[in-house]
This record gives structure tokens, C-alpha cells and sequence, in this order.
């Protein structure tokens, strides 16, 4: 009897099996990706712009609805069932003709979370496209862990600059090109990385990394996450609340207390001390 999904299709399931990715998932029509760009790019152009960093879900209320979208729920549903956490979300940002950069890595170096049944939703807010410096993908490679060093390269948007320590068959790699409102999903073991924006326009994508409820955190001390849909039985993270209003005090204070523990979860072992 044929598996019963929400969202993806037969053939979208046998490619993320088999690839690790799949791509494009249509989630926000064109003019809702532009209001949400608008609102970004208000925050941004404020005081509180460096407060979208990580995990600003916390605290901007469209962002709340953002994480919690049907449509992202449920094709990550079709791959981690109906229990789910959103552990994290950040905005990866390059400027029109900036250096910036992602290094070839793979998400679960430095999460400390105790299964790779993590999916990251990435939504573009801008298009994506070899020109602006799409993300790219080596097909089948998220079936195990694999070394990386750090390097703190000052035009890196990883944290840690990290980058993986076994040669990557770029010739292989697959260009994960989206309109705006468009999203991929990938596989938290995937190696992937993204050349600079050589476009005249900003590449502007948020990723949101999913998880089952019953993965753990293993390397720090206790762990939050947003439950976004179904019911949390294992109670492995402390439950964070939606802001009641955008930059409400009460989701400022929570969101602090919050990334100062990010923080020291993931620069664990290296002399940082926040998040870049």
C-alpha cells in the first residue's frame, strides 16, 4: 500500500532518500515572499538588525508564523513525522557583489543533537540563483559523518568558519536554484556550501532546521526548542514561547538568555564567545 504524505510526492521522497535534498517546494506566493523581505529589511535598517542573526523567531511575531507555515510543515512532516521542534532559524544574508561565502560542510558538525533526523526548510526571500550564489549540493553524500576543520574566515557565514577536511567532488555538485517563496529541504549530514553573490541584488534565504521530538541534546547543557506541531511525550528541550508582540521585552529577555546557551553549545572548545 502506498505511503500516505501531506506534502511530497513519491518521486520527491525516493530523490531525498537517495540525495539527501529536494527541491523546489513551493511555500510563499511572490507577494508574500516580498512582504516578508520588506519586513526584513525595516528591522535590519533599525537598531535592532544584529537581533536577526539566530533563532529570530523568538522574536518577531512573523517570523513565529513563518516557522509554523503548512506548507513547511508538512512536507518536513512527510520526512520526520508529525512531532516536530524548531530547534533553530537564522538569515543567511549576501550582499549584492559581496565576497561572502559558505565553506563545503555539513550542519551536524557542531550541533550536539543526538540523531541526524534534523531537516533544514531553507526559504528564499530573493531568488536564488548561480549568480547570487545559490546553495549547492553533492548528491548522496549525508549517509555519514565526516571531519571538518574550523577556520574563522572573516567572509564566512558559518560560525565557525568550518569547512570539511575530505575532498568534495564539486564537479558533482548539484545548484540549488529557487524563486522567491521557494524553499529546499535538506538532510542535516548534506554537504553543501555557496559561492559569493556576483548578482546586482541581494541573496536573502532563511533556514529553519527541524527535528523529531525524540532526538536529544548531547554536547551542553539543556536545550530549547519551538514545538510546532503535534505533542512532546520526551520532554528532551525546554518548550520556548512565541513573542507576543515583535520585540516585545518579555521575548527580548527570553531570546538573551537563549542564545547566550547557543552560544556556548556551539563555539564549545574554540576561544569565542558568541555568535558572529
Amino acid at each position: 500500500m502506498p505511503r500516505v504524505t501531506k506534502a511530497l510526492s513519491a518521486a520527491e521522497l525516493a530523490r531525498w532518500r537517495h540525495d539527501g535534498f529536494v527541491f523546489p517546494i513551493p511555500v510563499l506566493a511572490a507577494g508574500e515572499a516580498a512582504a516578508c523581505r520588506r519586513r526584513l529589511e525595516a528591522v535590519e535598517a533599525g537598531p535592532d538588525g544584529a537581533r536577526l542573526r539566530n533563532k529570530p523567531h523568538l522574536l518577531f511575531t512573523w517570523l513565529a508564523d513563518l516557522v509554523r507555515h503548512p506548507r513547511i510543515l508538512d512536507a518536513v512532516e512527510d520526512l520526520l513525522g508529525p512531532n516536530l521542534l524548531c530547534w533553530s532559524s537564522s538569515f543567511f544574508i549576501k550582499e549584492a557583489r559581496d565576497p561572502a561565502f559558505v565553506s563545503w560542510h555539513q550542519d551536524s558538525t557542531y550541533w550536539g543533537l543526538s540523531e541526524p533526523d534534523v531537516v533544514t526548510a531553507w526559504v528564499a526571500l530573493s531568488a536564488s540563483s548561480i549568480e547570487s550564489g545559490a546553495m549547492r549540493m553533492v548528491p548522496g553524500t549525508h549517509t555519514e559523518q565526516v571531519a571538518h576543520r574550523d577556520t574563522f574566515a572573516p567572509d564566512n557565514l558559518l560560525s565557525r568558519g568550518q569547512e570539511i577536511m575530505v575532498e568534495v567532488d564539486e564537479a558533482r555538485a548539484v545548484d540549488v536554484v529557487l524563486h522567491p517563496g521557494e524553499m529546499s529541504l535538506h538532510h542535516v549530514r548534506m554537504f553543501h556550501g555557496s559561492p559569493p553573490n556576483r548578482s546586482a541584488d541581494r541573496r536573502i534565504g532563511y533556514a529553519i532546521r527541524y527535528i523529531p521530538t525524540h532526538v536529544r541534546q548531547v554536547a551542553g547543557p539543556r536545550d530549547s526548542a519551538t514545538l510546532v506541531r503535534g505533542v512532546d511525550t520526551y520532554h528532551h528541550f525546554d518548550h520556548e514561547e512565541p513573542p507576543a508582540a515583535d520585540l516585545d521585552p518579555a521575548a527580548r529577555a527570553r531570546h538573551a538568555a537563549i542564545m547566550q546557551r547557543q552560544g556556548e553549545l556551539l563555539y564549545r572548545g574554540t576561544a569565542a564567545e558568541r555568535f558572529r
